[in-house]
């Protein structure tokens, strides 16, 4: 399995995506500043090592990253990527005290309003679209439409609802019939809300961020097997659960975005003494599992230089045994019924 290799997602127009592709955040400035220098190496080491698909979003550093991509796409061959980014977020001007930057530091003076309508869909395209200084992206993703990021059931379901009732569905099925775009799907937290939205609506895709990994496979219940019967594909973001599963239970790992509890900091303990046993990292195991299940197209992990590039791709790569996977599951690690890599 190489990076590069590349897979069909299915949708209304051709789309292909590497088995890896990037994930922009941490180019946003997540947690701590990156400089311009090494957001850019840490793109064209992407694109030095045959990797075809870049995903970003308006929240990642107000706009930040966006641009960062936009920069690096510029000099690239545009046909021969796949690009997405989200929408959901607008990004509005403000005074200094008002700046709305999450989890993202040194950001543009911009504070976030939510707006899944049909205005809303159409003007963050534009928006998006301004900021990378491109005339068209391949996947817009609906972002953050779930509980974590909304901060109840009550609220997430209220976007649904407004996503729907409001025009913002109608506007992303308008831009891919027009062939503006390729794909639409969205970007979340939560694999439930998934799961809803295929209810409602032809979605081609979707960006599920952290919820099937060594440490969570419960979208083995009924998500993962309705994607695989309707051929969506899945992205898969966070595949080391926000850092737990690459730097292991150290003091202050985080997971989920917090720091991890005592119980996940054991389990992590747990799985990394398995691998230890087959002389495989912990961060191998992590990245390379998640693609053991068919639905799962691509896994995007984050980078803030050209050499953690470098590293993603050399870990994606390296042979794992079989045995390891058995293991796992004998120590009631890993779901038994989990799908896992083949030929490692």
């Amino acid at each position: 399995m190489k990076a590069s290799d590349v897979v069909p997602l299915r949708a209304a127009r051709p789309v292909s995506l590497t088995r890896m592709g990037f994930g922009t955040a941490p180019l946003g400035n997540l947690y701590r500043k990156v400089s311009d220098e090494d957001a850019q190496g840490a793109l064209q080491a992407a694109w030095d090592a045959g990797i075809r698909y870049v995903d970003t979003a308006p929240q990642y550093g107000l706009g930040r990253s966006e641009q960062r991509v936009g920069m690096a796409v510029r000099t690239w061959d545009r046909g021969a990527l796949t690009l997405s980014t989200k929408i959901g977020r607008l990004l509005v001007d403000c005074a200094p005290d008002e700046v709305t930057p999450e989890a993202f530091v040194d950001v543009p003076q911009k504070r976030i309003v939510f707006d899944y309508s049909y205005d809303g869909v159409m003007r963050s395209h534009e928006a998006s679209l301004q900021r990378l200084g491109i005339d068209a992206v391949d996947i817009l993703l609906v972002h953050d439409v779930d509980t974590f990021s909304q901060g109840s059931q009550e609220a997430a379901d209220a976007r649904v609802r407004g996503l729907f009732e409001r025009g913002g569905y109608r506007a992303l099925t308008e831009l891919r019939d027009a062939g503006v775009i390729k794909a639409i799907g969205a970007g979340v937290n939560e694999w439930q809300v998934c799961e809803r939205l295929l209810g409602l609506g032809d979605f081609d895709c979707f960006l599920l961020a952290g919820r099937y990994t060594l440490l969570e496979q419960e979208a083995l219940e009924s998500f993962l097997p309705l994607c695989q019967r309707r051929d969506v594909a899945i992205i898969l973001g966070g595949p080391y659960n926000s850092g737990i599963l690459a730097t292991g239970a150290v003091e202050g790992a985080r997971y989920n975005y917090a720091p991890a509890s005592p119980e996940i900091l054991d389990r992590v303990r747990r799985i990394e003494a398995v691998c230890s046993a087959h002389g495989v990292r912990l961060i191998e195991a992590a990245l390379q599992f998640v693609m053991g299940h068919p639905a799962v197209r691509t896994v995007i992990p984050g980078a803030v230089s050209a050499a953690e590039v470098k590293a993603n791709v050399e870990i994606f790569s390296h042979p794992l045994p079989a045995a390891l996977w058995s293991d796992l599951k004998n120590a009631g690690l890993l779901r038994s019924d989990a799908p896992v890599p083949e030929g490692h």
